[in-house]
C-alpha cells in the first residue's frame, strides 16, 4: 500500500503538484493521474488556456481543479475562479469535488445557480469566496444587480460541458459574463464531446491554447462495452411496454440500478408517480423540481436507496454516478448527440451497460436517421460547414461583449432604414423628373 502511495504521489509530484495537494489526494485514494489531468494540469500551471475533450468520468473536473488551487494557495484572494456549468447539479458536485481537495487551505466555494434566494446568494459573493461554481441565467442576474459584484480580479474561467454552453442557448447570459471578467484571464474548456465552436471560441484565446483531445471522443460515438437496444412499440402502448420492461429488470436484476430518461418535465412526473403505484421505489429528476427535492432524488440514487431514477436530459451529462446498469429512452432523442449522452451514463470505465430505446412508428426514420448520422459521423467527421460559420460568427459577437440577437436586429434595422432612403431617393428623382418635364 505505501509503494501504490509512493507512485501515485510521483506521478502526480510529476506534473507539478505541490506537496499539500498530494496529501489530499492520498487521502481520497487517488491511484494516479488520468490521461486529461496527464496532458492538461502542466500548460495550465504554465499559464496557458486550455481545451480538454474527454469522457465523463476520466476525471476533467480534477484536471481543472487541482492547477487552480495550486496556484490560488501561492496568492490566496477571492473571486479567484469561475466555473460555469449548464445544471444545477453539476455545479454542487464540482463544488464538492473543490471542497475536498480545498479542505487543507480553508477554501471558500459559492454556489450560484437558481432555486436559492438571491438576497442571500448576494450575500455569500460578498464575503468574496475563493471560487464560484454557477450556471450561466443566475450569474448574469448578479453581474447585472448586483453593483457590489465584480469578476474584474479573476484569474481563471472555467466552462465545463463547453459544448453544451456554447451550442445550448446561453448566448445572451454568456454575452453579459465574458466582458466582466479580465482579458488577462486564463480561459479553459472542458467538455465530453468536442464540436467546431469549441476550437473557434479557443483560438480566439491569447494565452498559447493547448488543446487535448482522447482518442476515443467522438460527438456521436459510443463504447464498445455497451449493449443497444430498441423496443417498436404502439404509441399507445409504450408506457406499459416500459413498466414492464422496468418490473422485468428489477425482478431479475434487483440490484440493477436503472436510469429512464424522458424528452418533459411533465412525463418523468408522470412517470415517476405510476411507477410508485406499481410497487417501484423510484426517484425523479427535472427541472420542475424544488431544488432541495432535486438533490435528494439524486442522493438516493447514487445511494441505491431507489434503483430507478426517471429523468430529463439534466442528468444525461457530467453527473457522477458509478455504476447504472441500464439506461431507458422514453423517446428517440433529436440529436445524435444527446442519445450519446444519455447512453453514456452506463457501460462506465470499461464496464458493460445495456441501453434500450423505445420507438414508435413515426420515429423509425428519426431512429435510422440519427444512426446513418452517428455511423456516418464516425467514418468521415462532422462536415456542417454552413452551421461552423453561423456558430463561429456568433461567439465572436459574444466575445466582443455583445448580444448576437441585439446586433442582428440592428443590422436588420439598419438595413430597413437604407431600404427606406433608396425608396425616398427613387420617389424624389421620380418626382423631380415629372416636374421638369
Amino acid at each position: 500500500m505505501a509503494a501504490d502511495r509512493a507512485n501515485m504521489a510521483a506521478d502526480f509530484k510529476s506534473l507539478g503538484i505541490k506537496s499539500w495537494i498530494l496529501a489530499q489526494l492520498k487521502e481520497i485514494s487517488l491511484s494516479k493521474p488520468t490521461a486529461v489531468q496527464t496532458s492538461c494540469i502542466p500548460p495550465i500551471l504554465a499559464g496557458r488556456d486550455c481545451v480538454g475533450v474527454a469522457k465523463t468520468g476520466s476525471g476533467k473536473t480534477l484536471a481543472f481543479a487541482l492547477p487552480i488551487l495550486q496556484t490560488l494557495s501561492d496568492d490566496p484572494y477571492g473571486i479567484y475562479a469561475l466555473v460555469l456549468t449548464p445544471t444545477r447539479e453539476l455545479a454542487y458536485q464540482i463544488a464538492d469535488q473543490f471542497g475536498v481537495i480545498g479542505k487543507a487551505m480553508n477554501l471558500r466555494t459559492c454556489v450560484v445557480v437558481g432555486g436559492r434566494d438571491t438576497v442571500l446568494q448576494s450575500k455569500d459573493l460578498d464575503k468574496r469566496p475563493h471560487v464560484v461554481i454557477a450556471t450561466p441565467g443566475r450569474l448574469a442576474d448578479h453581474i447585472e444587480n448586483n453593483s457590489t459584484f465584480t469578476l474584474k480580479n479573476l484569474k481563471y474561467l472555467v466552462l465545463d460541458e463547453a459544448d453544451r454552453l456554447l451550442e445550448g442557448g446561453f448566448d445572451e447570459q454568456l454575452a453579459t459574463i465574458f466582458p466582466a471578467t479580465p482579458a488577462t484571464r486564463q480561459t479553459l474548456l472542458f467538455t465530453a464531446t468536442n464540436s467546431p465552436v469549441i476550437d473557434d471560441v479557443i483560438k480566439a484565446c491569447p494565452n498559447n491554447p493547448h488543446t487535448w483531445e482522447c482518442e476515443s471522443v467522438g460527438s456521436t460515438a459510443t463504447v464498445d462495452s455497451l449493449e443497444q437496444r430498441y423496443i417498436l412499440t404502439p404509441r399507445e402502448a409504450k408506457n406499459g411496454y416500459l413498466v414492464q420492461l422496468v418490473l422485468d429488470t428489477r425482478e431479475k436484476r434487483p440490484k440493477d440500478s436503472i436510469i429512464v430518461f424522458t424528452k418533459t418535465c411533465k412525463t418523468a412526473e408522470l412517470l415517476d408517480r405510476a411507477f410508485r403505484k406499481f410497487g417501484l421505489n423510484c426517484s425523479s429528476l427535472h427541472s420542475m423540481k424544488a431544488q432541495k427535492d432535486r438533490m435528494s432524488s439524486l442522493s438516493q440514487f447514487k445511494s441505491n436507496q431507489t434503483r430507478v431514477l426517471i429523468a430529463t436530459d439534466v442528468a444525461s451529462r457530467g453527473l457522477d454516478i458509478p455504476e447504472v446498469q441500464l439506461v431507458v429512452n422514453h423517446n428517440v432523442p433529436n440529436e445524435a448527440r444527446d442519445y450519446v449522452h444519455r447512453v453514456g451514463r452506463t457501460a462506465r470505465a470499461g464496464r458493460v451497460g445495456r441501453s434500450v430505446t423505445m420507438v414508435t412508428p413515426n420515429q423509425v426514420l428519426l431512429l435510422k436517421v440519427n444512426t446513418t448520422v452517428r455511423e456516418a459521423d464516425i467514418e468521415l467527421g462532422e462536415q456542417d460547414w454552413d452551421e461552423r460559420r453561423n456558430i463561429n460568427k456568433r461567439k465572436k459577437i459574444i466575445l466582443q461583449g455583445k448580444n448576437p440577437e441585439k446586433v442582428a436586429k440592428a443590422k436588420k434595422a439598419k438595413l430597413e432604414a437604407k431600404r427606406k432612403r433608396a425608396k425616398q431617393e427613387r420617389q424624389e428623382n421620380k418626382k423631380g423628373k415629372v416636374l421638369s418635364g
